[in-house]
């Protein structure tokens, strides 16, 4: 299919106040640093498309994730979080948590059905958060590289921590003290990608905590969950981002654009209609009974 426009199905309740998006809707590129690999933008970088029907998404005849049981999210938390160190550097894992429970089922993520592979099977609207471990000791150290993030989850699978499933989308989820060198906070916010890991194509993305940064990666410097957890829910929308792109164009070879945008890179750093939480934040779902702020996806 190729029609071309936003979609952020939200409920009716929501109040009409707006988020300002910034100037510019940046488009990730097909590769970065010569890899196969695809990158949300921080916000405000120059875009390279324009999120218009005049630039529509088209199917490049790869593989898409249509399991009918939907897709299955592991979680590996890299560092010192607060659900495995008396000292955490990041707050907020039960909240990630939450918003990976939920996505699922949800009209906003049900935007991915839109999506179908060469046989016309379509993404389910399912996600289930399958199975977590973590790295409190920082196995790799606090500046990883491309490679050290597949390497944690080779590890993981590898060693057992995490089932081996290629209808999965494994997360890195690094606290706010390890950095990732080829960009992280600078360039991007997260990235997704693709590898053979014990034999099967494994789907895997970086997604870090921006607190030292988090202008960069945030649409706003308090979400919906208050100041201690504000890293965490700049999180949200990037996990949701690269969620759905693994899901559309898990080997990089599927759904996106002339330019190489796949479909949250069409809606990157746009979010609709919101209402405006108690703490003057705003939020546009509420999922598990947690507000959050998620940015638009691109309908096929």
């Amino acid at each position: 299919m190729r029609r071309t426009s936003f979609a952020l199905v939200v409920a009716a309740a929501l109040a009409a106040a707006a988020v300002a998006a910034p100037a510019a809707h940046a488009a990730a590129p097909r590769e970065k640093g010569g890899k196969e690999i695809e990158a949300m933008p921080i916000k405000g970088k120059a875009a390279r498309t324009t999120a218009t029907a005049t630039n529509p998404i088209s199917y490049h005849n790869g593989p898409v994730m249509t399991n009918v049981n939907g897709v299955n999210v592991y979680v590996v938390w890299y560092g010192a979080w607060d659900n495995v160190s008396a000292a955490p550097q990041s707050k907020g894992a039960a909240l990630l948590t939450s918003m990976l429970q939920g996505i699922g089922g949800t009209p906003y993520f049900n935007t991915n059905s839109t999506y179908t592979d060469k046989a016309g099977a379509r993404i389910a609207n399912k996600v289930t958060l399958a199975g977590q471990t973590t790295d409190a000791a920082y196995s790799l150290g606090k500046k990883l590289t491309d490679a050290n993030v597949k390497t944690i989850v080779s590890n993981a699978i590898t060693k057992g921590a995490l089932p081996k499933d290629a209808n999965g989308v494994y997360f890195v989820l690094t606290a706010k003290d390890v950095a990732e060198t080829s960009g992280f906070l600078t360039k991007y916010c997260g990235w997704h990608t693709h590898a053979t890991i014990a034999t099967a194509d494994i789907k895997y993305s970086f997604v870090g905590d921006p607190s030292s940064k988090l202008a960069n990666c945030a649409q706003q410097l308090v979400g919906p969950n208050g100041a201690t957890y504000a890293g965490a829910d700049a999180m949200v929308s990037v996990i949701a981002h690269e969620l759905e792109e693994a899901a559309s164009d898990p080997d990089l070879n599927a759904w996106y654009d002339a330019a190489g945008a796949e479909n949250a890179d069409k809606c990157a750093w746009t979010f609709g209609t919101t209402s405006t939480a108690t703490n003057g934040a705003k939020f546009n779902v509420t999922w598990n009974g947690t507000q959050f702020l998620i940015q638009q996806n691109w309908v096929a």
